[in-house]
């Protein structure tokens, strides 16, 4: 089962990606913004953890007892620490959840699955993927897509917001494609459409990937890749000299 990791930065199209990969293509999107809404529900155990450290945020809990997503993300975007809290708490539940997802995948026999996470590098789950994909828009655009998207947003909590994650340019160095999004959205599904043609896996090898020998094989070859790529690649594009 080949798994791709989807990732780009807020409002720079990657759910319209992902949502095309699911509807159009009909393939397995494992969305961690879904799980990362669902783990902090009422009752679990990161919702707790998240009232009792950020107990300081005025109107923190909704009336219905949910969290109050706009003001916490306020508090924490543009505060290294408190949105390494924030992280700290949800990612680790967030990774259970994607892994019990990728288990269910692998016996229902998927070809390929689409690991749709924001933060993808930050969290180091790109070392258990076969492909990473990143879509990517210039700066510009992707502050008027924000805007439009979340009127309620300054223009300083959106570049706050921006600048909180790893930059376009650092995506695309680390991703083995780059899928443009900076022009309309034909052009953004003809693209969508040529890279699921280009990386599904014939049945051949998909069939190979679930006979044990060679399944495991091919995922400590994945693993052991991406960990020294990430190593002597670095995760950083090379700084221009003047």
């Amino acid at each position: 089962m080949l798994i791709v990791g989807l990732t780009g930065g807020i409002a720079t199209g990657k759910s319209t990606v992902s949502n095309s990969l699911r509807e159009k293509h009909g393939l397995t999107v494992i969305d961690a913004d879904s799980i990362a809404r669902e783990v902090v529900c009422p009752g679990k155990s990161a919702y707790k953890q998240i009232v009792e450290t950020f107990k300081d945020i005025p109107n923190l809990i909704n009336a219905d007892q949910t969290l109050n997503r706009g003001e916490l993300g306020k508090a924490v975007f543009g505060n290294k620490q408190r949105i390494g809290q924030l992280n700290g708490i949800v990612h680790p539940a967030v990774k259970t959840e994607i892994v019990w997802q990728l288990l269910v995948a692998y016996v229902s026999l998927q070809r390929m699955v689409i690991l749709d996470v924001p933060l993808l590098f930050e969290s180091g789950l790109n070392v258990i993927c076969g492909v990473t994909v990143t879509v990517s828009c210039s700066l510009e655009m992707q502050i008027e897509r924000l805007l439009a998207r979340n009127p309620e947003l300054s223009a300083e909590d959106g570049q706050k917001r921006i600048q909180s994650q790893l930059s376009n340019e650092v995506r695309n160095y680390r991703s083995d494609l780059i899928i443009d999004n900076n022009k309309d959205l034909e052009t953004l599904k003809r693209e969508v459409d040529a890279v699921v043609k280009d990386l599904k896996p014939s049945l051949l090898v998909t069939i190979l990937d679930y006979f044990p020998p060679f399944g495991l094989i091919s995922a400590l070859y994945t693993f052991t890749v991406n960990s020294i790529r990430d190593k002597y690649k670095g995760t950083e594009p090379p700084k221009k000299v003047a």
